[in-house]
């Protein structure tokens, strides 16, 4: 582990793997102690083992004398950030590959990966960033969002997939994973168990995948999502996310590394985008493509944003159930539906659109006022039949007088965070252009007094009760 190479692990690990797939598939195993490795690629029929007490640490290309692998070019790099667009510039990687697994319970550590990198090149740029980012400084964004040129050499993920059949990544422990810690692109038949992630930006991403199981994992994700599904373009054609369950799951915006070390430290206020922390379970941005039959079940946030199912680049999200969940010290809108108008494809992308839509047994406590649960759709395109069924939302209350007042604009071309309209004006529930609202059962409290009303619909069609 020192300068010019000696000490890595790198050759060795490729070398066992290699073996491995010749021999029409097995086991790599790497021991107790610490590996110090650049890029390792995954072939099909290979499992990688990480023993109790192994550390599969991430090499710093301007400490250890080496690089990962270069970005493969993308010709469909144009509609999401470079971190979407490639796969081969991670710790571990596996593209066309079939019958793998990365298992624990060891640990990777990605010391020398990077969490940055460019946003996408789409030359109209409109809801690139969220309104909240609108006060920072052109340095302080060339640094979140650096030139292409300045990713050479570096890796930005600890394991990415691409077309994946049958994978499973289970039992292990990542600590500052870059800016994905588990990237998946176009795969089928990926479960995704039992992961300790505490990293620097998102935890997992699943993306334009189906048939996918993600259980039993515990994500702190303080700076970005914890557990998110999108649907882009990276692959060069729309492809649904599909069939997907995420369940007993744990999410969470404790300071960096605390939930690991079990101090969970509340020192940390607000993430990169200048809103609150992070750590949250989303469906979008990136939707080009649609979202269906999607189960979120007996899952925690805690110290994070809400729910928040997103579409804004031309897919359809439908049948979406998302049921028992728990939340403490919500540091958003516990709830945020939105259809967008961003549009980020090439020309002809349609309008996109959200239903079927049943949210139930959700309680959601701690919550800052400023933002109320929201169900945001758009004029041309509302939310249509959308459940709310024994939902309790506890507010800290104390919003102001002058709130209630506030009528925000639709911003149909804005980046969706619950932030994007500013403070709600209702303090429990605020609904505009859905088609199609049963509310079976919400009970809304404050702790403190709050002069908004407790729900707000605009341009919102009830439907009666069962």
């Amino acid at each position: 582990m020192t300068p010019g190479g000696r000490g890595l692990a790198t050759d060795a690990i490729n070398a066992a793997i290699a073996h491995a797939h010749a021999r029409g598939g097995g086991e790599v195993v790497l021991p107790t102690g610490r590996h110090l490795s650049f890029s390792i690629r995954l072939l099909s029929g290979v499992t990688l083992r990480l023993e109790e007490g192994c550390v599969l640490e991430a090499a710093d290309p301007s400490v250890h004398g080496g690089a990962y692998d270069p970005a493969e070019p993308n010709p469909h790099d144009l509609w999401q950030d470079f971190g979407h667009s490639h796969w081969r510039n991670s710790l571990i990687w596996g593209e066309d590959v079939e019958d793998v697994a990365i298992l624990g319970p060891g640990r990777i550590d990605g010391a020398g990966l990077t969490r940055e990198g460019p946003g996408s090149r789409w030359s109209r740029q409109a809801g690139e960033f969220p309104l909240s980012m609108a006060g920072l400084s052109a340095e302080v964004m060339a640094e979140l969002s650096p030139a292409v040129e300045a990713m050479a050499g570096l890796g930005n993920k600890a394991i990415a997939l691409k077309r994946a059949r049958r994978a499973r990544i289970e039992a292990l422990t990542i600590f500052r994973g870059g800016h994905f810690a588990v990237l998946a692109t176009g795969c089928e038949d990926l479960v995704l168990r039992d992961l300790v992630v505490d990293t620097n930006r998102d935890g997992l991403d699943i993306d334009a995948c189906r048939d996918v199981l993600v259980s039993g994992c515990r994500m702190n994700t303080p700076n970005d999502d914890a557990i998110v599904l999108k649907s882009s373009l990276a692959l060069g054609q729309a492809i649904a996310t599909e069939r997907v369950t995420i369940q007993d799951c744990e999410v969470s915006g404790f300071d960096l590394g605390t939930m690991l070390d079990g101090t969970f430290g509340r020192t940390q206020q607000r993430a990169p985008d200048q809103d609150r922390v992070t750590g949250r379970i989303k469906l979008g941005t990136e939707s080009n493509g649609d979202f269906r039959d999607i189960v979120i079940r007996d899952c925690r946030f805690t110290r994070s944003r809400g729910l928040a199912l997103e579409v804004v680049d031309g897919g359809t999200m439908e049948n979406v159930l998302a049921e028992r969940l728990v939340m403490q010290e919500v540091t958003t809108a516990p709830i945020f539906l939105r259809v967008g108008d961003r549009r980020r494809g090439p020309e002809g992308t349609p309008l996109g659109a959200m239903r079927r839509i049943v949210l139930r047994d959700i309680q959601a406590a701690g919550i800052l006022p400023d933002y109320a649960a929201t169900i945001a759709g758009l004029p041309e395109s509302p939310i249509t039949d959308v459940t709310l069924s024994n939902i309790r939302l506890s507010y800290r209350g104390g919003g102001a007088a002058a709130w209630a007042e506030r009528r925000p604009d639709d911003l149909p071309q804005a980046y969706p965070e619950p932030s994007m309209f500013g403070p709600s004006p209702a303090h429990g529930l605020w609904a505009r252009h859905v088609d199609g609202l049963k509310i079976e059962g919400l009970s809304i409290e404050t702790v403190a007094p709050d002069p908004r009303p407790q729900r707000l619909l605009e341009n919102v069609r009830e439907t009666e009760a069962s």
